[in-house]
């Protein structure tokens, strides 16, 4: 019978599983450490980046390079790494993991050139592939009981959240103090507090793939990650700045996506896969495989344009822009932990629908309501909303999609999941920034002021940066284009959310047939 194992509720005897003691939650709080550190490095250049560029004289390129080199070798990495968990064991990978990406935060952090600190934030991507299919094995093993475990996985995505969030914070304020090595450094102190800890708290699992790591699969699946994520986000970069072709980036994501094509091929080919396709048959786990990619393109672009919107419609700076995401942060928590409350009086797979039904409803009514002149606290409760139905469903997602695998291919399943959440947001973020673009170009043609020069009203539908700066100098006619340019931005943010919408609705389909449905048939059968 091929397909993932079904996950196990109770044990021999028919008595249900064990439940977490205060060990498991103590070890809980040591795993919660890597995963903000993960996170928070994913943001905290960003307003680093400018001191940081100028101390190593970093031209724009290398500056590109230093904060996004990091979660390309992420991206390419997951999938062997979660397999390689499967193989030596998920807590020994971790360790390792932490270890390698405490040593190397040193070395960034006394970084002499931008193609040195290139090369290390790139073996910190590496590591920090390590971390996460090594967290959510560690989970399944920790937390026997179905509640206990997602409200667990809860936690570990509201702390990934939680360090997205804060790390832009974090580098402002230490740079404020400290030079700009401090925000490498902040990851030391967990992770040693980690390696002392880890051991003593943390399980490791029983059972272990014993198999060897196909290398050229290995490369296959890197190369193809690393093409695919380059391609979409230096796609995006060009359409939201107007400069260069989208070509050569369509041409990069189609060979990474045709790399990816061989590596699957290899994979039916091979007696030991370096991930083995049958954890997808199931079609409850490729269902919410599926719904993670669609709300990931879509709540992630529309979120990406509500930033741009805070900034270049309201007028914001970026700290001022990052404190009016906050409310979105806090209600997805809330969300998340919400969520395995809910599913101890109801099916987990019913609770998922709802929270795409309430996400459904949010990216409706920032279509609504987000037009230029809008009162930002709208608009902010408006994106909020989206918040708390993503964090109720994605939680849950997560949880299904792990228990799904059999217990010695945990890291393996979770890898997936992980891509499936890097490509959602790299897809997001260019299809956000493409059609937010079109969108932009086409709505100030049509409003663009008749005394504006026609040079300067080129320019101005170039991008947006350029639109703002040709306002910012013109003195007569400034104005008028001024608030041409942040309607234009707004009507992007507006059609994009209603293409997010129609993209989670396909996704609360799929999990009403395939997950609600289904186990309502299932049940009656029964």
């Amino acid at each position: 019978m091929s397909g993932a194992a079904a996950p196990v509720r109770q044990e021999d005897g028919g008595s249900p599983p064990g439940r977490a003691t205060a060990r498991e939650w103590a070890g809980l709080a040591v795993l919660v450490l890597p995963m903000l550190m993960l996170s928070t490095d994913l943001t905290v250049l960003f307003f680093a980046l400018p001191t940081l560029s100028a101390d190593l004289d970093a031209d724009a390129a290398e500056s590109l390079w230093i904060v996004h080199v990091y979660g390309f070798l992420i991206a390419g990495c997951l999938v062997t790494m979660g397999r390689l968990g499967d193989r030596i064991g998920p807590r020994r990978l971790l360790l390792l993991g932490s270890t390698a990406f405490a040593a190397l935060s040193v070395v960034a952090a006394f970084a002499t050139s931008p193609a040195m600190l290139i090369v290390v934030r790139a073996l910190l991507g590496i590591a920090g592939a390590t971390l996460m299919p090594s967290l959510f094995s560690l989970l399944r093993t920790m937390f026997q009981d179905d509640g206990q475990r997602r409200m667990a996985i809860a936690i570990m995505f509201s702390a990934f959240s939680v360090g997205g969030a804060i790390g832009p914070l974090i580098g402002g304020l230490l740079l404020e103090v400290f030079w700009w090595g401090s925000v490498f450094l902040i990851n030391v102190p967990p992770m040693l507090l980690l390696l002392f800890a880890g051991p003593r708290l943390l399980p490791e699992s029983g059972e272990r793939a014993r198999v060897r790591l196909d290398v050229a699969s290995v490369a296959l699946s890197v190369a193809g990650m690393l093409a695919l994520v380059y391609g979409l986000q230096e796609l995006a970069a060009g359409q939201e700045t107007g400069t260069g072709s989208v070509w050569p980036d369509l041409a990069i994501a189609a060979i990474g996506v045709g790399v990816l094509g061989v590596f699957v091929r290899r994979q039916r080919e091979l007696r030991d896969p370096l991930f083995d396709l049958a954890l997808l048959a199931d079609r409850r786990v490729a269902a919410a495989l599926v719904t993670l990619l669609l709300v990931g393109i879509g709540m992630v672009g529309t979120f990406y344009l509500f930033t741009q919107y805070l900034q270049w419609s309201g007028g914001l700076s970026p700290l001022a822009a990052g404190l009016w995401t906050l409310p979105y942060i806090v209600v997805n928590i809330a969300g998340a932990l919400l969520a395995p409350m809910l599913a101890a009086r109801s099916r987990p797979a019913v609770i998922v629908a709802y929270g795409l039904v309430v996400t459904v409803a949010g990216a409706v009514l920032v279509a609504l309501v987000a037009v230029a002149d809008a009162a930002l606290p709208v608009v902010a409760a408006a994106a909020s909303v989206i918040g708390l139905g993503q964090g109720m469903a994605m939680a849950l997602i997560s949880d299904l999609i792990i228990t799904s695998a059999p217990e010695g291919r945990t890291g393996s399943v979770a890898a997936v999941q992980e891509v499936g959440g890097e490509l959602g947001t790299a897809l997001g973020v260019a299809a956000g920034g493409a059609i937010g673009t079109i969108v932009y170009r086409a709505t100030l043609s049509g409003a663009m002021p008749s005394e504006v020069p026609e040079q300067d009203a080129e320019t101005a539908r170039a991008s947006v940066h350029a639109g703002v700066d040709t306002a910012e100098g013109l003195a007569v006619h400034g104005p008028a284009l001024h608030d041409a340019v942040r309607e234009a931005v707004a009507n992007g943010l507006r059609v994009y959310a209603g293409v997010g919408a129609l993209l989670v609705v396909a996704g609360l389909v799929l999990v009403t047939v395939f997950l609600v449905a289904r186990a309502d048939g299932s049940a009656r059968r029964a």
